[in-house]
């Protein structure tokens, strides 16, 4: 999953399962009714029902070979406490195999990372790829293996058809989706919604009333990471797929219509309606550009009751950060679905998927133990983490707000849209300073030109799916 970057490529089509949002809006709605009474750090246990037991603590859910010995490299983006929470399970697989597991640091973009790696002959036996068109990139420049028979009836047992299609090429399966996002919520701070006697907006228009509102109160609304240009294409994604439809999603998404349709023109003309006024974003334009993702979440909850400003989006990831401030979740911090730009609010998903690049016993077995409830369960337990995995027991996650936000995510089942960058070549849509990223941040420093970021953004994505 893009939690702090994205990275995307490759160019093969129809990888992203979808179809209608319809039942996936309704538990985003069901999650602004439910997530916004939890509190923070509470172990009841949760509501969830479990399909058996998980964890180290109980009988493993599945079998895993004996490994003595072997020594296993594992390549990610994570830093900071996603690869500390990610070293547990990884620990917790030594302990069950007998595997030494080694965290491989990969630079962004991965591809490229790996690239170089293969070139000089060491791949690492798996990688964890943050997007659809990486894993379609490593299929088809003969990089990864298919998952082996284990991993694969892990799969069919845990994951929604919509997750084990986002990991398969041509109809073989070679990722497994251990981390997902929902990348459709907008966290705010309790207290200066209370103060300005705010309310959760549920449409487009209600958020940019509520944002005035919020201004008027005297502190600024809004707050954009635009140092990190994948915010800004998780902005555009959430309006387009709102506005325009999960059909012109798709297209849009396969460059089967151009950047310069004017349903492209409607979603920017609407972000500009927000981007277009510096004094609802903390900083400006100028002062967004120069805020990275994890400044944006913690300037939001950070000051008490006069922040720097008052909501921040982006997807359930954001809890890491939130956890570095003193403000309590599901009390302090308190989370609603992207607002309703169009008939029906987004719900736009992300994710990271393990592939295996090396043709191993050791490899295969950390695909299985990666697609079982058990591996899910140890990271669930820290937070910041979203599980796909149907078979874990929710009142594994420690609090009321994030097991609301994983129902939501098991209940949409298919019914949802993969955030579209990451299907997209990564020379366009996963790229800093270049593609998508830079003509968004372009974007955001001058939301008058609408014709232009149009002409730019077709530019370098007919050139992209070219290459």
């Amino acid at each position: 999953m893009r939690t702090t970057r994205t990275i995307s490529s490759g160019r093969k089509r129809g990888a992203a399962r979808t179809a209608k949002t319809s039942r996936a809006a309704t538990a985003l709605v069901a999650l602004s009714v439910l997530a916004l009474t939890g509190c923070g750090g509470d172990n009841d246990g949760g509501s969830g029902t479990p399909d058996r037991a998980t964890g180290s603590d109980s009988a493993p859910s599945v079998r895993l070979p004996k490994l003595n010995g072997e020594k296993i490299e594992v390549a990610a983006v994570w830093t900071g406490p996603e690869q500390e929470n990610f070293t547990k399970v990884l620990k917790e697989f030594e302990k069950r195999t007998g595997a030494t597991v080694t965290f491989v640091p990969a630079q962004d973009p991965i591809v490229n990372f790996l690239g170089t790696k293969i070139a000089g002959g060491s791949p690492p036996d798996v990688a964890m790829l943050p997007q659809v068109g990486a894993i379609q990139q490593a299929v088809a420049q003969k990089w990864a293996k298919p998952a082996g028979p284990e991993a694969r009836a892990e799969l069919a047992k845990n994951y929604a058809k919509g997750w084990q299609d986002l990991g398969s090429v041509d109809g073989t399966a070679y990722g497994v989706y251990f981390k997902a996002a929902n990348k459709s919520l907008i966290w705010y701070n309790n207290a200066v919604f209370e103060n300005a006697g705010a309310t959760e907006p549920k449409t487009w228009k209600d958020f940019l009333t509520t944002a005035e509102t919020i201004s008027a109160s005297g502190v600024t609304p809004v707050s954009v990471g635009g140092a990190d240009g994948w915010t800004l294409t998780d902005w555009f994604e959430n309006v387009y797929l709102s506005q325009a439809g999960p059909e012109k999603y798709d297209q849009l998404a396969k460059h089967e219509i151009k950047w310069t349709d004017p349903s492209v023109k409607q979603a920017l003309t609407s972000l500009a309606e927000l981007f277009g006024k510096p004094s609802l974003i903390a900083g400006g334009a100028d002062g967004a550009l120069q805020t990275e993702f994890p400044k944006s979440v913690t300037q939001t909850f950070t000051g008490g009751d006069q922040p720097k400003a008052a909501m921040v989006f982006e997807g359930d990831f954001v809890t890491i950060n939130i956890a570095g401030t003193e403000a309590k979740i599901g009390t302090d911090a308190k989370v609603f679905p992207f607002p309703a730009v169009g008939a029906q609010p987004p719900v736009v998903t992300g994710g990271d998927a393990a592939v295996a690049l090396k043709d191993s016993k050791g490899a295969q077995a950390l695909l299985t133990f990666l697609a079982s409830p058990d591996a899910a369960k140890i990271w669930a337990e820290s937070g910041g983490f979203i599980s796909p995995n149907k078979s874990l027991d929710v009142s594994a996650y420690p609090n009321d707000v994030q097991r609301d936000i994983a129902k939501a995510l098991i209940a949409a089942g298919d019914d949802f849209r993969f955030d579209m960058s990451d299907q997209m070549p990564q020379s366009f849509g996963g790229t800093p300073g270049k593609g998508e990223w830079k003509a968004l941040q372009d974007f955001l420093k001058n939301p008058k030109d609408i014709a232009g970021t149009q002409a730019r953004l077709e530019a370098d994505a007919a050139k992209a799916y070219k290459s």
